[in-house]
């Protein structure tokens, strides 16, 4: 897996977006993290359940011409992966912004995030969240920001993940939001409706105060913890230790400790297990062979006391890894 921030090559196969295809507001449930991960149209994601108990995960989307715009809500923490369709911006409002972590930093209050398209990033969300995003074609914000006289930073925009912004612009651009996603707003103009939230993001980017840049100590630590987990998916077979991590990575426990704690707001074992644990789920739900056992995955993700995997994994996900084998994809 590429760190966090990375940007995808023009190589890299990505769906065309369907923005602008549809004009209802579509609304869905999941009851498994990786699985509502994937229920955001055009994105590129993987979920990591953090906290433990059932999952549960409910999104409301509206295409506009040149937009996707969404709500979404999550029951438990969740690490995510995330990739938008190039050639857009994604900007990110949460309800409650001070326990986002963005590429390992917190967002804070009055704040929004914004990532370019085709550019993976991380996003750590406590239980409980519930967050308002924005795709917006380059194109089309720069047509409105020319349009309304607004002067946009491109370079910056593009490499800034956190924008401090007026609280009172940020509140208005929620209320419009809202509006959108439970009843269009009351207007059935699709692009009036878009009109009305380009002026709404455009009055937020006005007020806003990019957030310095990140240090050079704290892009090492991004990098350690990335080849952490590179290191740990590509030997999941095997119950990586933290010694043995510390000596792949040619650094001491404490460092390794700091790291992750600045990061992730974790130790390593338990990033270590989550991952573990997440991947042996994510295979019994996709699992193609009526052979698979339950074992045979505990195995496959390097657990070998089984009594011990089975709690684990119930005390996480709220159900037996057999309950996850059944509810497997056909």
């Amino acid at each position: 897996m590429a760190p966090a921030s990375s940007c995808h090559t023009d190589s890299m196969a990505f769906d065309a977006p369907i923005v602008g295809n549809t004009h209802q507001i579509r609304t869905i449930e999941a009851f498994d993290a990786d699985e509502h991960a994937h229920n955001l149209t055009d994105w590129e994601q993987s979920y990591d359940q953090i906290t433990r108990g059932h999952f549960h995960g409910a999104l409301a989307e509206l295409h506009l011409p040149q937009m996707q715009v969404f709500r979404e809500r999550t029951s438990q923490a969740v690490r995510q992966s995330c990739c938008v369709w190039p050639d857009a911006f994604w900007f990110g409002l949460p309800e409650q912004s001070d326990q986002t972590r963005i590429n390992g930093r917190l967002a804070g209050e009055h704040a929004i995030m914004v990532r370019p398209g085709a550019c993976e990033f991380e996003l750590v969300t406590p239980p409980d969240y519930a967050i308002y995003g924005i795709v917006i074609r380059r194109e089309a914000l720069w047509q409105a920001a020319e349009l309304s006289g607004c002067r946009i930073d491109w370079a910056q925009l593009t490499g800034t993940e956190v924008m401090h912004v007026d609280s009172s612009s940020r509140a208005s651009l929620l209320q419009t939001l809202s509006g959108l996603l439970q009843d269009g707003g009351g207007c059935t103009d699709r692009d009036l409706r878009q009109q009305v939230l380009v002026n709404a993001l455009l009055a937020l980017l006005d007020t806003r105060a990019v957030d310095s840049a990140v240090s050079g100590s704290f892009q090492r630590r991004q990098r350690i913890v990335a080849k952490a987990r590179d290191l740990v998916l590509a030997h999941h077979d095997q119950a990586i230790t933290v010694p043995r991590l510390c000596e792949q990575l040619f650094v001491s426990r404490r460092t390794l400790q700091y790291c992750f704690e600045d990061v992730l707001g974790m130790s390593p074992m338990q990033y270590l297990r989550l991952i573990r644990l997440n991947g042996a789920r994510r295979h019994l739900r996709q699992a193609s062979s009526k052979s698979l056992t339950v074992q045979d995955v505990a195995a496959d993700w390097g657990f070998w006391h089984f009594s011990q995997f089975s709690s684990d994994y119930r005390k996480l996900f709220g159900q037996s890894p057999s309950e996850s084998l059944r509810q497997r994809s056909h």
